[in-house]
């Protein structure tokens, strides 16, 4: 087995738990880059391991500092739910069930100012890596380790074909592609991971292709 120094040693960050603290608010960042607005509520849905220990190893302050765009390693983390009520943005924490979800899992349901909903579930899953499961009931398993692209667009033929040709036209290179969908002939999604750095202008070409509902840039310095 191959065990990277920064397993071992962890990430720099506010401890005391590099999977409860680091990985948690790494997680509960990287999820609102997933966001199409500005949220107003968050509720917190703890599973496993991140049940039953949350309060002891500052999950909870975790999570909450990563929703609001501060890094494992700030010391602002500690004051998170200050914070949290000083820009008007409320939350709430319960356990829950997710079956064979990895131990630190957490299922966040975001109100968006409109008043709309996005519920984002992903694991914590050590050394402060973390994992995407689900955007919105479609399975996506982002890492966010490479420059990654999220597309959503109506399952029908020739779809995934236009998306790829736009990626090889401004020379994007294409490391990983992974496909999902809720049902045959509805919603489909593909993760693509990326050579390189994702241009800011693609999203406006692929979004503006037949069927394409929404095109997500997620860089891995952002999370």
């Amino acid at each position: 087995m191959i065990v990277s120094m920064f397993e071992v040693a962890g990430p720099i960050m506010v401890g005391p738990s590099s999977s409860h603290t680091a990985g948690a608010a790494r997680l509960s960042r990287l999820a609102t880059l997933f966001l199409s607005q500005p949220f107003t509520h968050v509720s917190f849905g703890l599973h496993g391991s991140f049940a039953r220990t949350w309060h002891g190893h500052g999950t909870d302050l975790a999570l909450v500092a990563g929703v609001l765009g501060i890094r494992q390693e700030d010391e602002e983390m500690k004051r998170s739910f200050q914070i949290a009520r000083e820009r008007g943005i409320t939350y709430d924490f319960y356990p829950t069930d997710l079956g064979d979800a990895h131990e630190n899992s957490v299922v966040m349901d975001f109100t968006l100012q409109d008043g709309s909903h996005t519920r984002i579930v992903g694991s914590s899953v050590g050394g402060g890596r973390v994992l995407v499961t689900s955007f919105d009931g479609i399975e996506t398993d982002v890492t966010l380790d490479f420059p990654t692209l999220l597309v959503i667009y109506e399952d029908r033929p020739g779809m995934l074909s236009r998306i790829c040709a736009e990626l090889a036209y401004a020379n994007i290179n294409i490391g990983v592609l992974r496909c999902g969908r809720k049902r045959k002939g509805g919603v489909a999604c593909s993760v693509i991971e990326t050579d390189s750095a994702i241009p800011a202008d693609i999203r406006d070409t692929l979004i503006q292709l037949r069927g394409v509902q929404n095109a997500i840039i997620l860089n891995p310095s952002e999370a």
